[in-house]
């Protein structure tokens, strides 16, 4: 039924059944259809140029962003360079933000998650939305950063309890908090 419907937008207006029983029958599964090259697709009757490259996309096209993701990542395994990855994540900031950056197990970079935009003073810190974000990218370990845009690098004291209560509950999703 999948490789029906993919069939359909690339053969619209036709009925794509046949053809897509044909392409299973032929290859074994969708798991090979979708895994072959076009030569071998258009091998099969009724599979043309445009049939046969949209299907092989759905194969290529998510190999492609996984290695331009990977590209991205930046290995965050000192403190220093933890630090120096927030401070420009926070750069030039006029009011509070509150991120969390999830990682791999490796200490690489998976995804920031901007968690809230707070005032000049203020940010909160949503557990709800920083439990989604590294479930999202299924993070092994999670950074939280805020910035205080005068200056005070002293964490507050509402600071120090919002950061005991997201390390309780990563915790208990199995999430490391860095």
């Amino acid at each position: 039924e999948a490789l029906e419907l993919l069939l359909f937008y690339a053969i619209p207006q036709r009925n794509v059944n046949p053809l897509a029983h044909a392409l299973i029958e032929r290859f074994g599964s969708l798991y090979n259809v979708l895994n072959a090259s076009p030569k071998q697709l258009m091998q099969v009757e009724g599979v043309g140029e445009y049939a046969a490259t949209l299907l092989t996309l759905f194969a290529t096209v998510p190999r492609m962003a996984e290695a331009a993701r990977a590209e991205k990542r930046v290995k965050l395994t000192t403190r220093k360079s933890a630090v120096n990855y927030c401070v420009h994540l926070l750069a030039g900031e006029k009011r509070e933000l509150f991120y969390a950056v999830c990682l791999n197990g490796q200490m690489e970079t998976l995804g920031d998650a901007l968690i809230a935009k707070g005032s000049l003073s203020d940010v909160p810190a949503y557990p709800r939305v920083v439990l989604d974000a590294a479930l999202t990218h299924n993070a092994h370990g999670v950074l939280l950063c805020h910035n205080h845009p005068g200056g005070t690098i002293a964490p507050s004291e509402a600071d120090l309890e919002a950061t005991a209560t997201l390390s309780r509950l990563l915790f208990e999703v199995e999430v490391t908090l860095v």
